[in-house]
This record gives structure tokens, sequence and C-alpha cells, in this order.
């Protein structure tokens, strides 16, 4: 029986992804110069201002501003109101509030008499979903439609700043829909790609470009048939793009920057926000522990759910779901996660060294599925198979 899904990416240049990309460069130059910098920092680009604001506490003197107009220039917004030297910056941030910081700093279990994991509670309540499944090649264990997503929209980013489509601008979102034969990915059906570009060319030239340079460079040709749909620029014009055509947002393209849709999204977002955020640590954390499962071959696919109160290390409820394709039980693999994983912030931060500037990377194309972030490692695969 054949089914349908779809997912979307967007281009660093798309007004949320500027504003995540500022906030985790922000939080990189913190890091940089105090591993334990606490940071929440939050964007809104709108038009001609950047607005900065959120919490930050560190032993760091970054200049906020200064490092918000490196990342538009590097971003490409050289052009029009938001252009990295003439748009507006207003900051506004401030210090971590004392009340959270005291259950972040001494957890609940540490004020107990536990040991040294214990001593840094979860930076707030919340639930963290991981994923994982064999649809793509093993380096990624991710589902097909939102890895094509996020090729397609590096590569119009490539074809941009390498010269070869020299009429785009930074501003484009892609969106894949692919045919499955029960869980099996099979083919390509509809691709849609909307990049900004400038008034002298004309639509007709960026659709053939963009098939042949950007879908013709990412999609192997076995996925694509005489069936596929290509929809291009469908509004017809894209030449205002950026915050100047919409505002943007730290944390509003969370789907896009975890499973597509494939997998639920507890809520929280990631960028700007320090390890000791659950938000983004423990959701790190969900994904390395169901790809080294995956990996090992208890299951084909797994999600996992984590949750966690505020100021308490361990988490409150570990979940499993492996859709049928698990070796064992969902129940004794819940054990084995409990067991063979140390889901507490401390243990989490220390086991994928997570104090380090290493965050401005993740902002745009994906969280998962990319080679070089800690959490992406199948390093525990031979502890994992004695279970089979």
């Amino acid at each position: 029986m054949s089914r349908f899904f779809t997912s979307e990416s967007v281009t660093e240049g798309h007004p949320d992804k500027v504003c995540d990309t500022i906030a985790d460069t922000i939080l990189d130059e913190l890091l940089r110069a105090d591993e334990n910098a606490r940071s929440a920092v939050e964007c809104c680009a709108a038009y001609n201002t950047l607005f900065l604001t959120g919490e930050v506490s560190a032993k760091a003197n970054v200049d906020y501003e200064k490092t918000a107009r490196q990342v538009i220039k590097k971003i490409g917004y050289d052009f029009g109101g938001f252009a990295y030297d003439r748009c507006r910056v207003l900051e506004l941030i401030h210090g971590q509030s004392a009340d959270i910081a005291l259950g972040v700093n001494a957890s609940r279990e540490h004020k107990a008499g536990g040991g040294e994991n214990d001593l840094l509670g979860a930076g707030d309540q919340g639930l963290m979903f991981g994923y994982a499944c064999r649809e793509t090649e093993e380096y990624e264990y991710m589902p097909l439609p939102i890895v094509l997503a996020h090729r397609l929209a590096q590569r119009l980013t490539d074809v941009r700043k390498t010269g070869l489509l020299k009429y785009l601008r930074p501003d484009g979102k892609t969106q894949v829909t692919v045919e499955y034969d029960g869980r099996t990915p099979v083919r390509v059906d509809t691709i849609v790609v909307s990049s900004q570009h400038s008034e002298d060319v004309t639509q007709e030239q960026i659709a053939a470009d963009i098939i042949k340079h950007v879908v013709g460079a990412v999609v192997p040709p076995s996925l694509l048939d005489g069936n596929t749909k290509y929809l291009i620029n469908p509004t017809g014009k894209f030449t205002v793009g950026g915050p100047e055509g919409d505002s943007g947002l730290t944390g509003r393209k969370i789907v896009v920057d975890t499973y597509g849709g494939r997998c639920p999204h507890g809520g929280g977002s990631f960028s700007g926000k320090d390890p000791t955020k659950v938000d983004r640590s423990a959701t790190y954390m969900a994904r390395y522990v169901c790809k080294n499962m995956v990996a090992a071959g208890l299951a084909d696919e797994m999600e996992l759910q984590i949750a966690y109160a505020i100021g308490v290390a361990h988490p409150v409820s570990v979940f499993v779901d492996t859709f049928g394709t698990g070796k064992l039980s969902d129940e004794n693999l819940a054990e084995i996660v409990k067991k063979e994983f140390d889901l507490r912030p401390s243990a989490i931060i220390t086991s994928l060294g997570l104090r380090r500037p290493l965050y401005a990377q993740t902002a745009a194309y994906g969280h998962f599925g990319r080679s070089g972030f800690p959490w992406e490692e199948t390093d525990r695969i031979l502890d994992l198979q004695k279970y089979l």
C-alpha cells in the first residue's frame, strides 16, 4: 500500500535561521571564553532591525552586536534594509534568574547526598524525543524526506556562494514528498524549491537551473521518474526575502531541526541554549541513544522519549517505541536504555562533550544525520550487541 510523507528544510538565509545562527554563534563565543557559561539567547529579525534578548551568565566579554553583524555578513545579507552594515541592532540581554540557577546548580538528588553527576539539575521541566531508522545511509539513520530536503537547502546555498548561480540570494525553502511501500521509501513524488533571487533573471531560467544544478546534484536518479513533480518558485517571483520579507524568530523551525515531522517534538527549541538546558542536551542524548540502538541491531526504527523536572537530575520517565521492529520488547529496550546510558544532565554534558563551541554549525540544515557531531557517533554498538 502506497503512503506519502513530506518534510521541509530552509536555507541559512531564511529569517528564522538567521536568528538561530546568530543565537548559536553568540553561545559559541560565550563557551569559547567560559565553558560553564549559561545562555538562553533569543533573536527576532524584522525588516531592518535585529532584536537580541534572553539571559546570559558567564565570565566572558562578548560583543553581541559585532557578532551578530558578522553572522549576517557571512550568510550573505550585504544588500537591502537588513544588510549587515546597515541594519539596526537592539540589545536587551540580562542575567539568568537566580531561582532557575538555584535548581540547576544543586539538584534535588545532590542536596540529598547524591554523587557528582547529581550536582546538576535539569534546567527546566519538559519532554524530549530522539529517533533513528534505517531509511538512509548508515551514518545518517534518518528519514529520507528530511535528509533530501536538507541536502537541497544546503545545495541552494552552495551554488549561490560558489557563484554557480549568481542570481540567487540567501533566503530559500525546500520540501520533499516521498512515496512509501509500507515503511520502505520507493520514489520521490514531489520536490518544491523556493529561492530568493535578483530581479534580472526569468522564472524559466531559475527552474531549469535549480532542477539541473540543485535537484540533479542531490537526489539520486533512482528515486526520480517521469511522474515526479517539480515546483520551483511556485508563486512566480521571490525577490523580497529574508527579514525584509518575513520576520524571523529563534526556535521557530524545531521540526526542520529534528526529524521533519516523522518523530514527535517536545516543544523546546535548541539555538542559543547552553547544554544545561535539557531541551537541547537531552534531545541530543536521545538521538545518540536511538542511533546506537538501531546501529547495534536492536531495532530497525526507534523513538525515545525522556522527561525531566526542573532541578532534578534523573529523568522522571523513559519511553521506547520501536514500531514493531524491536528484537526485544519495547519495555525491555527501555530498561536497557536506563542501564546503559546515564541520562542525568551532567553525565550527558560530559559524555557528549557539550561544553565547547560547536553549536553555530548546527543552526542550519539539521541537528541530526550529519557527521562531525558527538551525538551522531555510533561508539556504543559493541556494548549493546550483548543484548541480542
